[in-house]
């Protein structure tokens, strides 16, 4: 056969990037009798089903892990360690997409990608084409918007958390028309008044009960009715099912606008979704909550896949969905003690403050701490280096002196994890040096993490509290939905990490610039 007769397979046209906040694969499986045919349930069977995929770092969050979805890599590399951090310079708090060059549009929050140190694949895409592709990405949350969108996107909105409009940064360009039409003529702000969010089905939660917490279910329609009222009525619906609606709307609205997948250059949508607790709630506190949220994911799933499809072509679309590999819904809210449980309460301010008493006491009186933030403990280089010290020993007598402070579990120094090897391939293990490695920034995060035992109680600086949830193994699925695709149920073990090289080779162009993962086999 002539060269001229051989022809390679047609590049996909349109590559629809859906991550879901805590998507997990046992409950997405036992939920499996309340889907429908075209969302998860067609997910599981025609697409390429990897049941067990795990971010080769310590302790993902939203943020981390969207910008290790987008990026390929990890958070070492590619800068975003955790939703916020303390800044160095000013001792004050980051949040990951804050960028005061750049005015919001229809809201007050001032927006960009600059923290982000690598391309994405969007970035890649256009890139590869000259500009030409387009890429829109849509999210309730506006860390994932921007970070799924990456620094070159046509567009990135999220949910105003007071207004409810969809919103965006200039930092992408003007919001367009489309965009804005829905919320001169009806604002969420305005629905939510009649807005009530119920379950799905009348009869399902009298004969199907998953969790322990819901098996004494009303049986009668009505088991949770919630409203959304007071001025965190915005954020409650966000955490709720119904937002995952309120995005596939969007997405029809986009499809619709704009010329995605209409023409020869590959385009990319980017889509965030949520299918955690809602408002907070746990899985004992809410569990027929989390239930229909899997429910009405599954609808909004196939609304997305349908609409893309009917326009741009089942042949020419690649799906990915995938979840950012963490869960907040099984976290305890019970005291530990009630059931005779080894618990307690660690203190980060008091750690710190006994930790500069013992510098003091070794190496003089001065103020070696300067700041905690989280589990993180931020030391002040001038001085260390003023008083002639050693950062590196510093840093050791700190670590053999925080361990032994009871409720701590491990203690991470600055030093060790720069020099601990960067094997982003190895699956997540909470005594794993180089998962602590990855998920840490040498830019960003403190000089000393320290990790608590699981189930204690732990007071940050901040104001927060929360229980130490430990590290469960928990399985998290990946779907790869598209053309020269093999359906296949995948149950070994592989890195989200690994999505990104993937679909770059799909669509034959270079993987973001930070990842150094095989791809995927896709047949």
């Amino acid at each position: 056969m002539s060269v001229d007769a051989q022809q390679s397979p047609e590049v996909s046209r349109l590559v629809v990037n859906i991550l879901v906040d805590q998507l997990r694969t046992d409950y997405l499986e036992s939920f499996a009798p309340l889907y429908g045919e075209g969302g998860l349930r067609r997910l599981m069977s025609q697409a390429r089903y990897y049941t067990d995929s795990q971010y080769p770092f310590a302790q993902p969050d939203r943020a981390s892990a969207t910008a290790s979805n987008s990026t390929g890599t990890v958070p070492y590399v590619h800068g975003i360690p955790a939703a916020s951090w303390l800044s160095r310079e000013t001792l004050q708090p980051v949040f990951c997409v804050d960028d005061a060059r750049y005015r919001g549009l229809q809201t007050d929050e001032r927006t960009s990608a600059s923290y982000l140190l690598t391309t994405t694949l969007a970035d890649e895409l256009k890139l590869a084409t000259g500009r030409k592709s387009l890429v829109y990405s849509i999210a309730p949350e506006r860390d994932m918007a921007v970070l799924l969108a990456g620094h070159a996107a046509d567009g990135a909105y999220w949910l105003n958390d007071n207004t409810g409009l969809w919103c965006g940064t200039e930092y992408y360009g003007a919001l367009p028309t489309w965009l804005t039409a829905k919320d001169r003529q009806s604002p969420l702000a305005t629905r939510l008044k009649d807005m009530t969010w119920e379950p799905v089905y009348d009869g399902a939660y009298s004969s199907f009960h998953y969790f322990q917490s819901n098996t004494e279910a009303k049986k009668t329609k009505g088991v949770f009715s919630h409203k959304f009222k007071g001025d965190r009525r915005i954020r409650q619906f966000k955490s709720s099912a119904l937002a995952a609606e309120e995005v596939a709307e969007l997405v029809e609205r986009t499809i619709d606008a704009t010329p995605l997948g209409r023409d020869a250059v590959p385009d990319m949508l980017c889509i965030g979704l949520y299918a955690g607790g809602f408002d907070g709630n746990t899985v004992v506190t809410a569990p027929s909550e989390l239930q229909d949220t899997y429910v009405r994911l599954d609808s909004a799933l196939a609304r997305i896949i349908n609409k893309v499809e009917s326009i741009v072509g089942a042949g020419r679309t690649i799906f990915v969905v995938s979840s950012t590999g963490y869960s907040d819904t099984d976290a305890s809210t019970y005291n530990m003690g009630e059931l005779n449980l080894t618990s307690g309460t660690f203190s980060m301010e008091r750690a710190s403050l006994l930790l500069n008493m013992y510098l003091s006491a070794l190496y003089g009186q001065r103020q070696y701490v300067t700041a905690t933030r989280d589990s993180h403990i931020y030391l002040d280089a001038r001085i260390i280096e003023q008083a002639q010290l050693r950062m590196a020993d510093v840093l050791a007598r700190s670590e053999e002196f925080l361990v032994q402070m009871a409720g701590v579990r491990d203690v991470y120094t600055a030093t060790e994890l720069a020099a601990a090897p960067g094997d982003i391939t190895s699956m997540l293990s909470p005594t794993n040096l180089s998962a602590q490695r990855n998920a840490w920034s040498p830019r960003r995060s403190g000089d000393i993490i320290v990790r608590p035992m699981p189930g204690w109680r732990v007071e940050c600086q901040n104001g927060r509290s929360y229980i130490e949830p430990g590290q469960p193994y928990t399985a998290y699925p990946i779907f790869i939905l598209g053309p020269d695709v093999e359906a296949q149920r995948i149950t070994a073990p592989v890195s989200a990490t690994a999505i990104a090289p993937t679909i770059a080779a799909s669509l034959r162009i270079r993987a973001p610039n930070g990842s150094t993962e095989a791809p995927l086999k896709l047949k």
